[in-house]
């Protein structure tokens, strides 16, 4: 089972909405305005992007696929000065909370690179050895991925997972390799 949405709070709506489309290239399919239930003064519109299957995003106008949200609150009573940025608000390191996105087929990956170089994006890539990912941040600062499985899970996997889980001290894997892939046009 899927999920339905992740909904996160932005402070500039306009940006939010520029990079979700033109950067990620997802497509904008509902906004609900509606009173906030705080004070019945306010009101917010919550914004939902369909994520798509491939990196079209026109191949899921239903959001089956899974779809991001966003809440431009226009409140007194809760004001402008809440956190945006996931990890900086529970005062975690850039890399820890974050969003990924499939990509099904390293062609599909690739593609999401270079669109994201063309808007002047800087990439991560890491080959964890099961998955190839990339990583940037949006305008609130929470780090997006797009990623590609590259092989199923093996039984021994699937068996090793709840002793790894329930280790105190795991032996660790080794380091992975990370590749930057510089942007192709200026920086937004």
């Amino acid at each position: 089972m899927g999920f339905h949405h992740v909904a996160l709070a932005t402070r500039d709506a306009a940006a939010t909405h520029r990079f979700y489309t033109e950067v990620m290239g997802f497509e904008l399919v509902k906004v609900v305005a509606s009173s906030t239930p705080n004070s019945g003064e306010g009101y917010s519109k919550h914004f939902f992007y369909t994520t798509g299957t491939s990196g079209d995003s026109s191949s899921d106008q239903s959001g089956d696929q899974g779809m991001i949200a966003f809440w431009d609150i226009h409140d007194d009573e809760i004001g402008t000065d809440f956190g945006v940025d996931l990890n900086r608000s529970a005062g975690l390191p850039w890399w820890v909370n974050h969003i990924a996105f499939d990509a099904p087929t390293r062609e599909a990956l690739d593609a999401h690179r270079r669109r994201w170089q063309e808007h002047g994006e800087t990439v991560l890539e890491v080959d964890h050895e099961f998955c190839v990912s990339i990583y940037i941040r949006d305008p609130s600062g929470n780090m997006v991925e797009f990623c590609h499985t590259t092989r199923p899970f093996t039984p021994e996997e699937k068996a090793r997972a709840l002793e790894l889980l329930a280790d105190p001290r795991p032996e660790l894997e080794k380091e992975y390799s990370a590749t930057i892939h510089e942007p192709l046009a200026a920086t937004r």
